[in-house]
């Protein structure tokens, strides 16, 4: 039976213009794997300065067609680039680790963070028709200039590897870690899938399950495979959700 305290989340990362086919496969995938449209979509303006949506009319009217749909529209960096010199010892390690040169927000000052915010937000409830109320930051990465950015903006929610919270006061949403896939090498491929194995079995009590696909699992059957498995092994026990649930109605 099912338990509506506990949630479930499906989000597509690095949704815009330059993967609109694996945009289009990985929703695909996740409706067969759920029934509904209950998916959060993390939109980039201008992946990598290299396909700005504000030009792409076709791809910004499937957007709204999408949220009207009941796709749930977040905004994800502005060009998921990491184009800032790190200086601290500690952010240095997670620019070169932690991510292949796509922690946007790592590095950024609280101004330039406050104006991609603006200038993301507005575009996205352009073309949308609604308010845009949660921010993702890509690769999960956040400085502090990011940090007190999204604080004086406001945004509902944010979001890293490990938790999600109301960027204003800093209270916790929800926690735990986001299940998640890795396509850029055998051996990155081959611990994800592990890693989604045992989430599968050692996340099951958990009350909120985050789950989040990304345009390169679509090279890799075996990805798609495993996050439909991972899909499948919590539908039973946790209610479909969006972020907006959780601002909501809490963890």
């Amino acid at each position: 039976m099912l338990n509506t305290g506990k949630r479930l989340i499906c989000s597509i990362h690095d949704v815009g213009p330059m993967f609109a086919g694996q945009t289009e496969r990985l929703r695909e995938l996740l409706y067969d794997c759920t029934g509904t449209m209950r998916m959060a979509l993390l939109v980039v303006p201008d992946h990598w300065h290299r396909a700005p949506l504000s030009r792409d009319s076709a791809f910004a009217s499937k957007l709204r067609a999408w949220s009207d749909e009941g796709c749930e529209i977040i905004l994800h960096g502005w060009c998921h680039k990491d184009e800032s010199r790190h200086t601290g010892r500690w952010a240095g390690f997670k620019a070169r680790h932690f991510t292949a040169g796509e922690g946007e927000f790592l590095g950024l000052s609280r101004e330039e963070a406050v104006r991609r915010l603006r200038d993301g937000r507005a575009l996205l409830e352009d073309i949308t028709g609604k308010r845009i109320g949660g921010f993702i930051a890509p690769a999960w990465l956040y400085g502090q200039g990011a940090r007190d950015a999204l604080r004086e903006q406001e945004f509902d929610f944010a979001e890293n590897h490990m938790r999600v919270w109301r960027p204003r006061d800093g209270r916790e949403i929800a926690r735990g870690p986001v299940i998640s896939w890795a396509s850029r090498s055998r051996v990155r491929t081959l611990s994800s899938l592990g890693f989604a194995a045992l989430a599968r079995r050692m996340l099951r009590h958990q009350r909120i399950v985050r789950i989040a696909a990304h345009p390169g699992d679509t090279t890799k059957p075996e990805l798609l495979e495993s996050i439909g498995q991972t899909i499948a092994a919590f539908r039973p026990t946790h209610r479909l959700s969006g972020y907006s649930d959780l601002v909501e109605h809490g963890a």
